[in-house]
């Protein structure tokens, strides 16, 4: 609605004399503050940050093998969700910024603390404007070892590196919003020189030689959580197909690890089998494509990077991965990368059902009962570690133990005894399908699991999840 002032006139033999409305106050000055150092979560506080939401990452990196090192430019795409004077991305190690701009724009910025990258623009951000960091940076990425956690973020190898970020790790690479609850969607652009190999998540979407120099892109479609992202560089032999489901399949070797060309195939063939049976369970396949990387890495894990989970198999020259293996990884790409948790205390939603997966697995292919399976775990000692701590709060150091993944898969177990077998196949499908390409609390899920069960489960999540000590069945 618009408004026009009143304008009162009086006329007069000598003189007229106008009466003006009074002036309109002022616009009050938007007020910008500081966005979080942190994205609020208690295991991590440093991790991740607050005032903005990031779209997609685009990240150009070359590699050198004479240095061991990168020259890199990554380019963030976010929203202000609020208005800000300044932000932090997460930056970790030893990398030097040459170069630092908003929106074009050079901006100024500090290192502080673990690992703040604090970035103030020219001006402020008005909440729900989007705006591009470009990061220009160079130098050998810092290797993460964390003593309860494990090894992580850039890991050189004998003729390249990996990246592996779970639960820390990609700020020693990449400028990064990095907690779960901020997926984006990603762009690889990575060169090295000819002989060498370059993978990513997603799906190849460019080769070029120039130089002595090939260059990949990879494009992520589907949002990811940074702890999911990946790269590896190296003497790789890969094989592309797709599945009986027709999933696009890729599938990669190290050949420092030697793998059989017999092996590799059936690696390949295998990761497409166990794909499409899992589909068969938790619904459509949530990403653009599949496939695996074995690694020699000296991790002494795999990683459930989206759609391309990563198998470090160095200490067993050889070795591929086996049925179960693939069953845990691959089934993670519904449980713990389509949905993500909410904060890391709910990582049990992640490992409990990768664990299941193997269970289910073990009892389709290998002729084991899934009840059996839950026996075998169930007679760990009531003193032993498993039973010690509560697995929807298992702590930060312990985010990897067996009371986030057998007991995890014993309470998933605990909840299709509970519900009923008609109803457990119902969630296996919906809960990953209701919160796709989000994320999700333990909360979450027990509201969930009762509502489409029509049946209170407190009980059981009192008992499984909330509670230590070795429940009685």
């Amino acid at each position: 609605m618009s408004r026009s002032p009143r304008v009162l006139a009086a006329v007069a033999v000598s003189a007229a004399a106008v009466l003006a409305a009074p002036a309109a106050p002022a616009v009050a000055a938007a007020r910008f503050t500081p966005g979080a150092p942190g994205a609020g979560d208690p295991y991590f506080p440093d991790m991740g940050n607050g005032g903005y939401d990031v779209a997609h990452y685009d990240i150009g990196l070359r590699y050198d093998p004479a240095t061991k090192g990168i020259r890199a430019v990554t380019r963030v795409k976010a929203r202000a969700t609020q208005n800000l004077s300044r932000f932090d991305l997460d930056f970790l190690g030893p990398l030097t910024i040459s170069s630092l701009k908003v929106d074009g724009r050079k901006a100024s910025y500090k290192r502080t603390g673990a690992q703040e990258l604090v970035i103030t623009p020219p001006g402020g951000l008005r909440k729900n404007r989007t705006f591009t960091v470009t990061v220009a940076y160079s130098g050998v990425p810092q290797t993460v070892n964390d003593e309860a956690l494990g090894t992580s973020g850039w890991i050189p190898t004998a003729d390249g590196a990996v990246m592996l970020n779970q639960p820390i790790g990609a700020a020693t690479v990449f400028p990064v919003n990095d907690h779960p609850s901020d997926k984006a969607t990603y762009t690889f652009t990575l060169s090295a020189p000819s002989g060498l190999t370059t993978l990513a998540n997603g799906d190849l979407r460019g080769r070029s030689t120039k130089g002595g120099w090939t260059t990949t892109r990879w494009d992520v479609r589907n949002p990811m959580a940074s702890e999911l992202s990946m790269f590896a560089i190296g003497k790789y032999d890969t094989l592309s197909g797709r599945t009986k489901g027709g999933v696009p399949n890729l599938t990669a070797t190290d050949r420092v690890q030697a793998v059989t060309a017999g092996d590799a195939r059936k690696f390949h063939d295998q990761t497409g089998q166990v794909t499409d049976f899992e589909a068969s369970l938790y619904g459509r396949y949530p990403f653009t494509s599949t496939g695996g990387i074995v690694v020699k890495a000296g991790v002494g894990y795999a990683l459930e990077t989206q759609g391309r989970p990563v198998y470090d198999l160095g200490r067993r020259p050889g070795a591929i991965p086996d049925g179960g293996l693939l069953a845990h990884e691959l089934g993670h790409q519904w449980f713990g990368d389509a949905v993500s948790p909410a904060r890391w205390s709910d990582i049990w939603l992640n490992e409990g059902f990768a664990t299941y997966s193997e269970w289910l697995y073990a009892e389709r292919f290998e002729g084991t009962p899934v009840q059996t399976s839950f026996d075998q775990a169930y007679k760990a000692p009531a003193d032993s570690a498993l039973w010690k701590g509560k697995v929807a709060d298992p702590g930060r150091d312990h985010i990897f133990d067996g009371l986030v993944y057998a007991r995890g898969a014993m309470a998933v177990h605990a909840l299709r005894k509970t519900i009923g077998d008609r109803s457990f196949y119902r969630l296996l499908r919906e809960w990953p399908a209701a919160h796709r390409y989000g994320n999700a609390s333990t909360a979450d899920f027990v509201r969930f699991a009762g509502r489409l069960a029509h049946k209170n489960v407190d009980g059981w999540a009192k008992t499984w999840l909330y509670s230590e000590g070795k429940p009685s069945v």
